[in-house]
């Protein structure tokens, strides 16, 4: 009931107006007011900036401070060649098993799959009986996107929708919460299998970002868009392991997909537990299966 209570009249509010309003404050550069917001946020959410690049005060604007990079170093890749990397910092939301076309969000919720990548069936069956991971990235986290592995981007999906909370609050309350949010998903090759990316939108997050296309523009997000990289004889792109994909410009969370037979997750790797960028939380096999 307290979960219902907290989440419900979010579901009232302008979401993209208030997101607009968003991005606008968190780009003004008037020093007095990017010092106060950084400053106020790392002690509201209490950010280790002991791992960032640069000092609080060194950053353009809060944005600038938000999507920080970290110091060379902080966040090395696993040894093992085979080992999936985490994509981000933040905690496991949900992971397991991808049952047919269901993926769970939360006990006594579960969600479409196709839904999710954008109501395409050929896309969702590469995945169906696959794993998934659902990574929340909290305000005081890192919130660049890497590689879990390497992998050649073939297509996005962009999808319009709503930007409800996806705090842990939210996902138990919320149906169909990713399916309802606005979210790009990324399809890769790997040596493995297909594995997808899926960047989910929220309250108070702008704009999310790729590093092949830039800002997802905030002006257009109620046009459904595709973009194919394999069209016209292109090469896909490849993206090393560990290589940023892209960020989100305001705090939300990733879902990652494998198809069947193709990943297994750590042990480690259970609901609620913190996860950082770069540690190992599964393994997947070496070649694509017969």
């Amino acid at each position: 009931m307290l979960d219902h209570l907290k989440s419900w009249p979010l579901a009232l509010l302008p979401h993209q107006l208030l997101s607009r309003l968003v991005r606008q404050a968190t780009r003004w550069q008037t020093t007095w007011w990017k010092d106060f917001l950084i400053g106020r946020f790392i002690h509201l959410f209490d950010v280790d900036m002991s791992e960032a690049e640069r000092t609080a005060t060194d950053y353009a604007d809060f944005n600038a401070f938000f999507t920080r990079a970290l110091r060379e170093g902080t966040r090395p890749l696993p040894s093992d060649a085979h080992a999936i990397a985490c994509p981000v910092d933040g905690r496991v939301s949900a992971c397991g098993r991808i049952d047919g076309d269901r993926i769970l969000q939360a006990k006594g919720h579960d969600y479409s799959l196709t839904s999710l990548v954008g109501g395409d069936g050929g896309h969702a069956a590469r995945f169906a009986d696959g794993q998934f991971a659902t990574l929340y990235l909290s305000p005081r986290d890192y919130h660049r996107i890497h590689m879990p592995c390497t992998g050649r981007l073939t297509e996005t999906v962009y999808v319009p929708g709503r930007l409800y909370s996806v705090a842990p609050h939210t996902t138990r309350a919320i149906e169909r919460l990713f399916t309802r949010n606005e979210r790009l998903v990324a399809f890769f090759d790997t040596d493995s299998g297909p594995m997808a990316v899926v960047l989910v939108g929220a309250i108070f997050v702008s704009c999310m970002e790729t590093v092949w296309d830039g800002i997802v523009n905030p002006h257009l997000r109620m046009q459904r868009s595709h973009h194919d990289f394999t069209a016209d004889g292109q090469q896909p792109r490849e993206l090393p392991r560990g290589a940023e994909l892209g960020r989100f410009n305001m705090g939300s969370t990733v879902i990652l997909l494998f198809g069947p037979g193709q990943a297994q997750w750590s042990d480690t790797l259970n609901p609620g537990g913190a996860v950082t960028m770069g540690r190992e939380i599964g393994t997947r096999q070496a070649e694509n299966p017969a």
